[in-house]
């Protein structure tokens, strides 16, 4: 198995592969935090805000865990209904997702891994509709993208790297992603180096990425550096 700490070599004499760079969207390029801790102000009030949100993460993935063949926006829906919000605004999160902020770096990090010769994929816990409306957002081309509600299938299982696998006759190169629990821990199981997107300083505990900044700005050197074309 590949060495998830080294970088990548084709043996000389061997025709490149294409590099692909699989990503997490929100938390990563989208800002998840911000777009969700807005629709708990405007519903709660700033005040319960913070807390909210801190339930917040540790409702859903119980949710998703439930019943996998949900689409994210009933994930959403259920867990704003567990905070306590009305049957008239439990799709607030999913109305909203759209307009959700762009981290600022994003884009132009992706636009120079492609520049670079990266084939980027995203692979989101969301539905189809929602993702395209936030690619569309970031204004980036993605060459790729797999979405839990099109699987069945919720990060942190494997899902969605197995599916980009189906599709591209191998896992990616490298993984790029906020969360430690959805995306990081997951990718070390299957031997694929991880870049942490590390924006909010936490710590790495038994997650062990292969590498971690703190955001997008230096993520297409980082890239080559894993993986040299």
């Amino acid at each position: 198995m590949f060495a998830a700490g080294s970088p990548r070599r084709k043996p000389a004499g061997f025709p490149a592969e294409k590099r692909w760079a699989t990503f997490d969207c929100y938390g990563t390029l989208v800002d998840w935090n911000a777009g969700i801790r807005a629709e708990l102000e405007r519903l709660f009030g700033r005040a319960e805000a913070a807390r909210l949100l801190a339930r917040y993460h540790e409702l859903e993935p119980e949710v998703e865990h439930e019943d996998p063949s949900l689409p994210y926006r009933e994930v959403m829906a259920r867990v704003l209904e567990r905070l306590g919000a009305s049957a008239d605004e439990r799709d607030a999160l999913g109305d909203s997702l759209p307009v959700w902020p762009v981290f600022p770096e994003a884009p132009g990090a992706m636009e120079e891994a492609k520049r670079h010769g990266w084939r980027l994929c995203i692979l989101s816990n969301s539905d189809r509709d929602l993702l395209d409306a936030s690619m569309e957002t970031i204004g980036v081309a993605f060459d790729d993208s797999v979405v839990a509600s099109e699987i069945g299938s919720y990060k942190p299982a494997h899902g969605h790297w197995r599916a980009f696998e189906q599709r591209h006759g191998r896992l990616p190169d490298v993984h790029v992603a906020a969360s430690l629990f959805h995306d990081v821990a997951p990718v070390r199981q299957l031997g694929v180096p991880s870049v942490w997107i590390n924006r909010l300083s936490e710590t790495a505990g038994d997650a062990e990425p292969t590498r971690e900044l703190p955001d997008l700005r230096d993520l297409p050197g980082v890239l080559d550096e894993l993986v040299p074309a």
